[in-house]
């Protein structure tokens, strides 16, 4: 394992972590976004609606502000007015649960994707691969997306299963959410 070797590179005492530009932005970062939780379903109430509860105690831990939150039908004229809500609400985020499957009456991607002017497809891509792991092929069943809407609201949509939340916001959407607000405001 001399310094020849491809997958060992020498360090030349360069940190990868403190030296990185997402670093740098990161330590520029927001500390806390102001967060709206969108739940759709057609059967979920405030006591079963265990998906928003859990983005809405996550945001909490993390010292994140709930703007609001709210429990819609999976129709898409519903999720653009809560989209609309949202930002009326001041928030710069919104978390959106549910609809994001297959079924005829699985609208919030449609929805999301006609709303959103900059997408993020590495969020859908993570997502899959990660849930890929966990779950194995029926993660391609997933429509979990991501993106920015031309008002610069950034949005993430993913399943409504407690164990799809848990994925999407402790591996993705919480370790960037300042980082996402930081590069919107370059």
């Amino acid at each position: 394992m001399g310094h020849d070797d491809p997958k060992h590179p020498p360090d030349h005492g360069h940190s990868h972590e403190h030296g990185s530009v997402p670093a740098q932005h990161k330590s520029r970062a927001p500390a806390y976004a102001r967060v709206y939780v969108i739940t759709c379903s057609d059967s979920r109430t405030p006591s079963t609606d265990e998906g928003g509860r859990l983005i809405r105690s996550k945001l909490a831990d993390r010292g994140h502000v709930v703007a609001g939150s709210a429990i819609i039908p999976d129709e898409p004229a519903r999720i653009a007015q809560e989209l609309q809500r949202a930002r009326e609400a001041g928030a710069q985020v919104a978390l959106i649960t549910g609809g994001t499957g297959i079924t005829s009456r699985d609208s919030t991607f449609e929805a999301v994707s006609a709303a959103i002017a900059r997408p993020l497809p590495g969020f859908g891509e993570l997502f899959r691969m990660l849930s890929f792991q966990e779950i194995g092929s029926a993660a391609m069943l997933s429509r979990a997306v991501a993106g920015v809407t031309r008002e610069g609201l950034v949005v993430f949509a993913m399943p409504g299963s407690p164990a799809a939340v848990t994925l999407a916001c402790d591996r993705l959407i919480l370790p960037e959410l300042g980082h996402v607000l930081e590069e919107l405001a370059r």
